[in-house]
């Protein structure tokens, strides 16, 4: 019976060689039935992306203020005022955690 079958072992092989590829290119992690996934991350990772932009740029315009060039007395004072823990009597401190 085995030597009856052995002619079609390469053509059975092959086949299933080809439905195992086609499977994972339509069912995969990277597949074709995948892509709403990789749509929503991509949204996601984009949007995160711009709120580390504005976040950059808040940075470095305060950093900018606080060189000699350009030294924004507002500014120093806030972050004198945030570093040492003082206050103005009549200013109202609300104290976050971070």
């Amino acid at each position: 019976m085995l030597a009856r079958l052995r002619p079609y072992a390469p053509t059975a092989a092959l086949a299933f060689l080809i439905f195992y590829f086609g499977f994972h290119a339509f069912t995969g992690e990277r597949g074709i039935l995948s892509t709403h996934q990789r749509d929503e991350a991509l949204a996601a990772k984009t949007r995160e992306l711009a709120l580390l932009q504005a976040e950059r740029r808040d940075l470095e315009a305060r950093a900018h203020l606080l060189r000699d060039t350009s030294l924004s007395a507002d500014l120093l004072e806030e972050r004198a005022r945030s570093l040492l823990g003082f206050s103005d009597p009549k200013d109202y401190v609300i104290r976050l955690k971070r």
